[in-house]
């Protein structure tokens, strides 16, 4: 069991000595009259909490605490005050004192601001063990505990080592291909160069080759004055990152093929070769195989990107890790939002390891990033979490869309049946679905990037109609 140590500050000896009596038993107590010895006694051993006198000799407690949160960050402090002065006790709590306790002091009232403020500190202790097995220097890491991450973790810790090896990444939505991408780049001999990510669905096609290539002077209407450099240029020397490669057109499919096989390009509308040197890391949630039966992704361009494959397990094949991450989201999002959050509820964690995660680590990340935000501490509840019985989601009504019927010697109008068409059942698939994007997609066989491009599109063209109508 950890065992906390406590600093006591407080220049009234009875206090003192009050204090040790009644908190030794429990943790490793230091007393200090004045903060000067307790700050120099901090540089060679810092504690977990500090107990801290506003009105000190010498530097004052607000003094001490501004010191205090600028050197030595993680340790927790509560400050001691003789009266509740409200200027003083808000000046304490915007320097970052967690919070405050009056005397006469209570020795019930202490002990439980102490034990709330010491089990934020083992739950970040709690993280940080978790992150320290697969980081170093603040690298990008992947919380887990289960097998099938360890492996993955493991794998790909070797394969990084490699500074030009081609990897593909594959796995559901969600489930964190992104941060394994990072991890490898930073893991890498690359990791001093660039970290460059290209949306392959985000993009529309008809851009994605300037994107990847870049352009000259004058390639084509709308170009800039002075050309552009693309993602590949921009990614010399260090890591290429293709997020959803599999949406890639055939003809830059072409293109990219042709770089990988030896190192040069041209540029849209540019005559001089171009030559960079960049590891290509790859990711997906497509069976890039049953694309290359269908035609509409080359084979060879595969074994290009999969040199090195990388299978990522979703979220329900490693359920013992629902918890470890989810404390590493509390510990973020209460750091981002300014809140103090100590745990989890019971019935809160056997809500998250009872879910259906879907949506993996991304939509875990999401509902915990919502229960810190709205959820008023310092124990996330079930109730934070908005994950019990789906809601009835109804945005809009969705109607049959007219003008289906045969072409007529008038003619109509293809591209608005079409568009009407494929509105229709996109609507459809969200209504169906409870307003859950990433299975509306999957409904469609569509992938979640595009299916939520599409759906954007449409409803900024209500937007607009609403405006003109208007």
């Amino acid at each position: 069991m950890v065992r906390f140590s406590i600093f006591v500050v407080d220049d009234e000896p009875t206090i003192r000595e009050g204090m040790l009596l009644a908190l030794e038993e429990q943790y490793d107590v230091r007393v200090f009259s004045a903060a000067e010895p307790a700050l120099q006694v901090m540089k060679a051993e810092a504690p977990d909490l500090v107990l801290l006198d506003i009105c000190l000799p010498g530097i004052s407690g607000l003094e001490a605490l501004e010191r205090i949160r600028n050197l030595w960050p993680g340790i927790t402090v509560i400050m001691i005050t003789a009266y509740e002065d409200i200027d003083t006790v808000i000046a304490a709590m915007k320097l970052g004192a967690y919070d405050y306790v009056v005397k006469p002091l209570h020795m019930d009232s202490l002990e439980i601001a102490i034990s709330n403020a010491l089990e934020a500190q083992r739950l970040r202790k709690e993280v940080r063990t978790l992150q320290e097995k697969y980081l170093v220097e603040n690298l990008p890491c992947f919380i887990g505990e289960s097998d099938a991450i360890v492996d993955v973790m493991g794998f790909m810790e070797t394969v990084a080592r490699s500074p030009d090896t081609p990897i593909l990444i594959q796995g559901e939505t969600g489930t964190g291909k992104e941060w394994i991408a990072g991890a490898i780049h930073y893991r890498s001999p690359n990791f001093r160069g660039p970290l460059v990510t290209v949306n392959c669905a985000a993009i529309p096609r008809e851009l994605i080759e300037s994107e990847l290539f870049g352009y000259e002077k004058g390639a084509f209407s709308g170009a800039a004055e002075s050309g552009k450099k693309g993602r590949i240029e921009a990614a010399a020397s260090g890591t290429l990152f293709l997020d959803e490669v599999g949406d890639l057109g055939l003809e830059a499919q072409a293109k990219l093929l042709r770089f990988f096989e030896d190192g040069e390009f041209y540029r849209i509308g540019g005559t001089r070769r171009h030559r960079v040197k960049t590891r290509v890391v790859s990711a997906t949630n497509k069976d890039l195989k049953a694309l290359i039966h269908q035609g509409s992704f080359r084979k060879d361009l595969y074994y290009r990107l999969s040199v090195i494959r990388i299978s990522l397990p979703s979220l329900e094949h490693r359920r013992e890790d629902i918890l470890p991450l989810a404390k590493h989201f509390l510990v973020h999002f209460a750091d981002k939002f300014g809140k103090t959050f100590t745990g989890i509820s019971q019935s809160a964690v056997a809500a998250l390891k009872n879910h259906r995660w879907e949506g993996n680590v991304r939509e875990l990340k999401n509902v915990i990033e919502r229960g810190v935000l709205t959820g008023s501490g310092p124990v996330l509840e079930e109730t934070d979490l908005g994950i019990g019985a789906k809601a009835v989601f109804q945005p809009y009504q969705v109607a049959v869309p007219a003008g289906l019927g045969p072409l007529t010697p008038g003619g109509m109008d293809l591209d608005a049946v079409l568009s009407s068409v494929e509105k229709f059942y996109i609507d459809s698939a969200f209504l169906l679905a409870g307003g859950s994007e990433s299975q509306a997609a999957r409904l469609l066989k569509l992938n979640h990037h595009t299916f939520r491009y599409r759906r954007k599109k449409y409803l900024k063209q209500v937007a607009q109609k609403s405006r003109r109508d208007s």
